[in-house]
């Protein structure tokens, strides 16, 4: 016969289970379809994950890459996701990534659209406002780069040693709006190719066929 502390216990071992389940189907409910639980062993930035909800597979890899970078050292970030419904690993994706730094917020766009023969057109825009004259932006940061000026009050500098990057320069006193693009056609995922098999070697003795 079980005692009445027996029974407390028994109570309270089923309601904390229950609340315990509870939580958990909260958090998956609240998280939604774009922004799925991670594991807690292999945590991923918000867009990685994303775009792995949705099915988006092929530019995963460089997704990764460019969204990593972006995030790295912010306090929060969040996404919003825009695919091809239809094609979701065969069409373009577009993002646009809020960024919350200690003293500022910044804003990044992230877009990969699938090629032929698995590569992907990659591009990457990181936004954000400092609190300084954009001339002097340009004499601390970009004093190799060649300036091209569009407008009086916006110029665009680029490095010849990364020719598909720029950093785009607005006045917007009192400070500087700060553009920096970076974009690359044709990107292959490099551990794809090194897992890759390598071409069978001619038998010993024996030289290759000419073609």
């Amino acid at each position: 016969m079980k005692t009445a502390a027996t029974q407390r216990s028994a109570r309270l071992l089923s309601i904390a289970t229950a609340v315990a389940a509870w939580a958990i189907a909260g958090t998956a409910l609240a998280q939604g379809v774009l922004v799925p639980q991670a594991p807690a062993a292999a945590p991923q930035d918000t867009l990685t994950r994303a775009a792995t909800s949705v099915g988006i597979k092929r530019c995963l890899p460089a997704i990764t890459r460019l969204a990593t970078l972006t995030v790295q050292g912010s306090r929060g970030h969040d996404v919003l996701l825009d695919w091809d419904r239809k094609r979701p690993d065969d069409g373009p994706m577009f993002s646009l990534v809020g960024i919350q730094y200690p003293n500022a917020g910044v804003a990044a766009s992230i877009t990969a659209i699938p090629g032929d023969g698995g590569s992907c057109t990659v591009s990457a825009e990181r936004i954000s406002v400092a609190p300084f004259t954009c001339q002097s932006v340009a004499e601390q940061e970009l004093k190799d780069y060649q300036m091209t000026r569009l407008l009086p009050i916006y110029a665009v500098y680029t490095d010849p040693k990364e020719p598909t990057s720029s950093v785009s320069l607005i006045d917007s006193p009192p400070g500087c709006l700060v553009i920096r693009r970076y974009v690359e056609y044709g990107w292959r995922d490099p551990s794809a190719a090194a897992a890759a098999p390598a071409p069978a070697a001619a038998p010993a003795g024996q030289a290759p066929k000419r073609r």
